[in-house]
């Protein structure tokens, strides 16, 4: 499956997200183009370590079971439940949301594994890193698809 430690996913990546427009429109969900990258941003920022948000009960109880849905080859399903602090609402501004998610992608990968979050994913739990970058790279396609990229 395709991770974001290999170049060549990581460029197919940037391209998808430089293919983005400002009036981009979603093919389900709630948030615009601008407030899905910066959600995107949010979640690289969770698998590098620069966000922690804490455990959830419910993730505590059934993640470790749950956890092949963000590793495996399986698209995600349309309008999956989504932890309370990586939700976007407000205005964001499409150019800047941009080129903050493609420098994320661009550091997640230049970090490796040794730049990937020891913390615990707030739903599934403990993630490898080779697992982290499999799921990042599985979210950010769920959400690059939303928008027809």
């Amino acid at each position: 499956m395709k991770n974001l430690f290999q170049p060549e996913t990581v460029d197919e990546v940037l391209a998808r997200i430089d293919s983005l427009q400002s009036g981009s429109q979603r093919q389900w969900g709630k948030m615009d183009v601008a407030q899905m990258m910066a959600h995107c941003s949010a979640t690289m920022d969770m698998a590098s370590g620069r966000l922690n948000p804490p455990r959830l009960f419910i993730g505590r109880l059934i993640g470790p079971l749950a956890r092949p849905i963000f590793t495996n080859e399986k698209p995600f399903s349309r309008n999956g439940p989504t932890d309370k602090s990586l939700l976007i609402s407000d205005p964001r501004d499409f150019a800047r949301e941009r080129e903050q998610l493609k420098l994320k992608v661009r550091q997640f990968h230049e970090g490796g594994e040794a730049g990937c979050t020891r913390h615990p994913h707030p739903f599934f739990g403990a993630i490898t890193p080779q697992n982290w970058s499999r799921g990042m790279y599985k979210h950010l396609d769920h959400h690059l698809h939303q928008f027809g990229v």
